[in-house]
């Protein structure tokens, strides 16, 4: 490793970071540094490397056909270092840190945090709620739960539930549905954002081709679910999402007919790290409260 000493760590972090990001200007913030301190710092790193890196366009610094392969594993090997400073800051074993999305905070995990407590008082909950997918080898997230396919590169994915999909309404609302092609005369709620359309459930009722008429849309399932609540319409929900709500017996389920989308929930953890103790019971006690809110859907 004496090569090292022949270039400057920090130019080293400056090439990775400008090729990774794309721009100078998104260097310097997630340096903590002015954007003339990065350029300096790259013109120097290909100074000692005796290579150009990049190549300054008016849409960004571009790796040349010298650095891509560079920069490649510079980003490799500031991500095991970034790994091995995450695991030596985690000192704590009375705090789980947990990343959700704020959908299924919102809706599902808030609701049985107290039974959490009463279980495991020893553990103290930090809650991070982003639509962002982290690798907790990279940062102080003990463990995540994310919706998808489950095929996301350098994390641990073990699926939790697979995503169900199904219509819900007011009460009030059902009492019109006899058969699933009453839906087509009600308004639909729309969420934007869904990885699924109608037609994935359509098909499984036997109304391929079938559409219903859109009142609203809006870019948040929560707020979709509270139009739902409200009676403006009938929505696309899945099990997390509506569970509390059919509980409660502020929506209801018409027709018992429920669609795979192909997706599901799965706990997000770091590739080839031992869980601790905390994270396996963490997931247990998630485990159990799953099969309790499926047993709503029996």
């Amino acid at each position: 490793m004496r090569n090292l000493n022949s270039v400057h760590l920090n130019g080293l972090r400056a090439l990775e970071a400008v090729g990774r990001l794309g721009s100078l200007q998104a260097a310097a913030e997630e340096l903590g540094v002015s954007i003339g301190a990065v350029s300096q710092q790259v013109i120097k790193a290909e100074a000692q490397l005796d290579r150009t890196i990049f190549e300054r366009t008016p849409k960004g610094m571009l790796a040349t056909e010298a650095g891509a392969p560079l920069l490649a594993a510079l980003n490799e090997g500031f991500a095991h270092l970034s790994r091995a400073v995450a695991l030596a800051q985690r000192r704590d074993d009375s705090i789980l840190t947990i990343s959700v999305a704020p959908v299924f905070a919102a809706r599902w995990l808030v609701y049985r945090l107290d039974r959490f407590a009463e279980h495991h008082p020893d553990i103290n909950l930090r809650m991070d709620a982003t639509m962002k997918l982290v690798d907790p080898a990279l940062c102080d997230v003990d463990i995540g739960i994310r919706v998808g396919d489950g095929r996301w590169p350098d994390v641990k994915a073990e699926l939790l539930l697979e995503q169900e999909v199904f219509p819900v309404c007011t009460p009030s609302m059902a009492e019109r549905l006899r058969e699933p092609a009453d839906l087509l005369a009600l308004p639909a709620i729309i969420d934007g954002r869904a990885m699924f359309g109608w037609d994935v459930w359509m098909r499984a009722a036997g109304l391929e081709g079938a559409a219903l008429e859109t009142r609203h849309v809006f870019n948040d399932a929560s707020l979709c679910l509270d139009a739902a609540i409200a009676g403006q319409g009938v929505m696309l929900a899945w099990q997390t999402l509506a569970g509390y709500a059919l509980q409660q017996g502020q929506l209801v389920a018409p027709f018992g007919i429920r669609a795979r989308t192909g997706f599901g929930h799965y706990f997000v953890t770091a590739h080839g790290v031992r869980e601790p103790k905390k994270v396996r019971d963490f997931k247990a006690w998630i485990r159990a409260e799953m099969a309790e809110t499926l047993k709503l859907f029996i």
